[in-house]
């Protein structure tokens, strides 16, 4: 009974995790439109379904979770339970984003990548001039850009 119990509430907990409409993705949105920039959210038709498109600029930003992307910083730590299972998923997810980058920049569009370390924990960046920097690089023709803490 305590293992459909363990299984029934590892599932709910799983569920609450979102996709898209994260914390962090809100906070880049709500800031890049306070900056003039419009954007589309999750355009299935793009490899990757990239957090937001500003076709007008002909770029991308996906919106990255530390753990979920496997990211090298104080924010991600590799479950002690079930390892197998969680380094299997999690190196499928870089596996994808590498290949979702590979096609937008072959079809020409320009990637930025907003690392959840970025925007929170004791390596966040200045939030005001980390958003600057990408709103500027939105309206540049550099081919991408990375915000990940210090």
């Amino acid at each position: 009974m305590a293992d459909v119990h363990n299984v029934a509430t590892r599932s709910r907990n799983m569920a609450a995790i979102r996709a898209t409409n994260t914390k962090p993705e809100l906070l880049v949105r709500r800031t890049l439109h306070a900056f003039g920039l419009r954007y589309r959210l999750h355009v299935r038709e793009l490899p990757g379904k990239p957090d937001l498109v500003l076709p007008r600029y002909k770029a991308v930003i996906f919106v990255h979770g530390c753990f979920w992307h496997g990211h090298d910083c104080h924010l991600f730590r590799m479950p002690a339970t079930r390892r197998d299972f969680w380094e299997a998923k999690i190196s499928r997810n870089v596996t994808n984003d590498e290949k979702a980058g590979a096609a937008l920049r072959s079809a020409g569009w320009r990637i930025g990548v907003v690392w959840e370390c970025a925007l929170k924990g004791r390596t966040r960046l200045d939030f005001t001039q980390a958003m600057q920097t990408l709103a500027n690089w939105v309206r540049s023709a550099e081919p991408s850009i990375t915000l990940r803490g210090n």
